[in-house]
């Protein structure tokens, strides 16, 4: 939270994206106990558990609400399911659904998201930030438009130009709800919360400004004049040299960089204000040399600043989790 309002601090706080997951084998099998991966999700239960697991195995400094960015559609009656070996899937919306969305009672079936919120900080230690999050418009917008993801989200932007006042009443429904969202996981004991914009990489500079910055903005703007403490990480995946505005216009608190953002790059954004990022979850699967090298260079080049230490993305179900005790074990030894 220090970090968050500026501050730089040796060494920098840790987390992983995906730090509960697939890669622990406690993960799997309380995974195996609560049945499908929303009923996961949705059990108080079972999604604090597999929250605190690897709180309880590295002692990182943020925990973060288990949970999917889907969980939005899945509350507006889109059929949402994931199956093995494919991902996410749902009902494809049209412009005539989207007509017809409804939000009423999107809140009150996230109760449970909210139970989980409520226990986590109960049961955390109280120097453990608990983080909260949502998709952003965008991304959760792709999904909707194609019915699962595809490589480029080809169909979401295609569906963009051809039905521009749809596409833009989508976005902004989707904005609106997830600040309730928001303002909900807060008040329930969220510290900070986290916008994941993981497809913003594919859009264009116009349609960049359009689908990632505007949406992203109003709900900055809408959670902050409701809850004035409010801090707000934001992550648009693969935007590159686009980021440099991003903050600005936007408005959050620190912005999460993934591994290809070059950290001369970096440094510039910084200077801005705290960064997240940006190891290359690759170099956690390799470990070894690969692995030091890289949490080194991001220390010596962004550790004089305002620094969260993460990965660029998500861990990967392969990672070995010794190479993250390592990880942690490195970046904590970086400040003495």
């Amino acid at each position: 939270m220090r970090v968050l309002d500026g501050e730089t601090l040796s060494p920098p706080p840790v987390w992983l994206m995906r730090q509960a997951g697939r890669y622990l084998p406690e993960y799997r099998q309380t995974r195996a106990k609560a049945g499908s991966f929303l009923d996961l999700c949705y059990s108080p239960e079972h999604a604090v558990e597999v929250t605190l697991q690897p709180i309880r195995r590295y002692g990182f400094d943020a925990a973060i609400l288990f949970s999917d960015i889907l969980v939005i559609p899945d509350a507006m009656k889109r059929n949402v399911r994931f199956t093995e070996g494919h991902g996410p899937e749902m009902d494809p919306i049209d412009e005539d659904g989207i007509s017809r969305l409804e939000v009423d009672g999107v809140i009150d079936y996230l109760k449970p998201v909210f139970e989980t919120v409520r226990r986590l900080r109960a049961e955390l230690p109280g120097e453990t930030t608990l983080l909260g999050f949502c998709g952003a418009p965008w991304t959760v917008a792709t999904y909707m438009i194609a019915g699962h993801g595809t490589p480029d989200q080809a169909p979401a932007r295609l569906f963009a130009y051809r039905y521009p006042k749809a596409f833009e009443r989508l976005l902004m429904l989707l904005a609106d709800i997830s600040v309730e969202y928001l303002v909900r996981q807060i008040d329930s004991g969220a510290d900070a919360v986290q916008i994941f914009d993981s497809w913003a990489g594919v859009l264009g500079e116009k349609e960049f400004e359009a689908f990632a910055v505007k949406p992203v903005a109003r709900m900055i703007a809408a959670l902050k004049a409701r809850r004035p403490n409010a801090r707000v990480i934001s992550f648009a995946k693969g935007a590159g040299y686009l980021l440099k505005t991003y903050r600005r216009k936007t408005g959050a608190d620190a912005i999460g960089l993934d591994w290809s953002v070059p950290l001369e790059f970096a440094v510039e954004l910084q200077r801005e204000g705290a960064v997240q990022g940006n190891l290359d979850p690759m170099r956690v699967v390799a470990g070894g040399q690969a692995l030091e090298e890289g949490i080194d260079d991001i220390l010596a080049q962004l550790g004089g600043g305002p620094l969260i230490f993460n990965l660029g993305h998500g861990i990967t179900p392969q990672a070995d989790p010794e190479n993250v005790r390592l990880l942690v074990e490195r970046v904590r030894r970086s400040g003495y």
